[in-house]
């Protein structure tokens, strides 16, 4: 389905000047429904002005009447005869100059997690040419010193949904040349929504993990009561102080020598 021009824009103008529903306003201009509704409370689209369809000869005002009547009806854009037989333009997507910088790290992510793309699939991700792919697959690139990996999707040159549509067909085209895939490049061909619907690994157990309780024998708490019998009762001072236990013998011998002293 074709969009308006400048669709922020019109769904500004939309939002301020129409009853018309978030729902029915971000299928005509493409948006989400939350990023419409964002604009009406003044959080999204700030300082944007409004672009009116009608008077842009985008929409009519009957179409306009129909989508408020009925919230369930889908807004049309106005047929334009000068438009008919208009072909999509080819070569590369336009990338705008703020992001262009970043293109050489997207190359070189694709370049190096998904191999399997084509240089072709790479120049329509990423909105760059053959050669440039070609050079920083050979690691001839004059910048390949400072370049550093990042996420195409993260940067915000291509969607996720178009990245994973080309690895997709990129691993049907694999498997029909009949080539065989080792299992990492298996994990690289599954999509957002399967990965994260995935159970969760079982992990593997360490060297080390186990070990606490591990032992020659399988009497370990035989050998554990055996030390505390060993150890003895402390529950009173003198067990805990190990004081030996005096007798009458001791005592007379005591008594004698202090006599001897106290005659000396």
């Amino acid at each position: 389905m074709a969009k308006p021009i400048m669709a922020k824009a019109t769904a500004v103008w939309l939002v301020d000047n129409t009853t018309i529903s978030f729902k029915q306003i971000a299928d005509f201009v493409g948006m989400h429904e939350l990023e419409v509704q964002g604009i009406a409370d003044g959080d999204v689209a700030q300082g944007v002005k409004g672009f009116d369809p009608v008077a842009n000869n985008q929409l009519t005002q009957e179409e306009i009447d129909a989508a408020q009547d009925n919230p369930l009806h889908k807004l049309k854009l106005k047929f334009n005869a000068a438009a008919e037989g208009e072909e999509k333009r080819r070569g590369p997507r336009y990338t705008p100059l703020s992001k262009r910088q970043d293109r050489p790290a997207s190359i070189l992510w694709l370049v190096k997690f998904h191999p399997e793309l084509s240089d072709g699939q790479v120049s329509k991700l990423v909105g760059t040419t053959k050669p440039t792919i070609q050079a920083i697959r050979e690691r001839t690139h004059w910048n390949i010193a400072n370049i550093q990996p990042i996420d195409p999707v993260a940067l915000g040159l291509c969607k996720q949904s178009e990245l994973d549509a080309a690895v997709q067909k990129a691993a049907a085209k694999k498997a029909a040349a009949g080539e065989v895939m080792n299992d990492d490049e298996r994990r690289k061909l599954v999509s957002t929504e399967q990965s994260l619907g995935m159970d969760n690994e079982p992990k593997i157990p360490t060297a080390i993990e186990g070990l606490e309780t591990f032992t020659l024998s399988g009497n370990s708490t035989d050998d554990e009561e055996e030390e505390d019998h060993s150890k003895g009762d402390y529950s009173d001072a003198d067990s805990f102080f190990s004081l030996p236990e005096s007798t009458d013998e001791d005592d007379e011998d005591e008594d004698d020598e202090d006599e001897d002293k106290a005659k000396g």
